[in-house]
């Protein structure tokens, strides 16, 4: 049984950084892509990073040359640095295989940016 559990998330300035980890139990993660999502208040959650299997990323338009999203297959955990960080950033974050499969969905990071 595969289970996802994110971490690092906080309370922090805009322009400050945060480094958010996702580590996997469960023997799909070498083979999965995986990816970061976010979901704020009263909005639909939305995709804003993904790893292929490979290493190749792609981003939501919002969060490029910002966030890094990277991956250590042997440690089974995925990780998104935010920089520059924005109050618009403020959500909860979540990691999934992209694309989702809904039994997969963890708790979650809360990352809030506010002065």
């Amino acid at each position: 049984q595969v289970q996802l559990v994110e971490s690092g998330g906080g309370l922090v300035q805009p322009g400050g950084s945060l480094r958010l980890s996702c580590a996997a139990s469960g023997s799909i993660f070498r083979i999965k892509a995986m990816a970061w999502y976010r979901q704020a208040p009263g909005k639909q959650r939305e995709l804003v990073a993904v790893i292929s299997s490979a290493g190749s990323t792609n981003y939501h338009d919002s969060v490029k040359g910002r966030f890094t999203i990277s991956r250590n297959n042997a440690k089974n955990t995925v990780y998104l640095q935010m920089n520059s960080l924005k109050p618009e950033d403020t959500a909860v974050y979540y990691c999934n295989t992209n694309p989702s499969y809904s039994p997969y969905w963890g708790q979650g990071t809360q990352v809030t940016v506010s002065s």
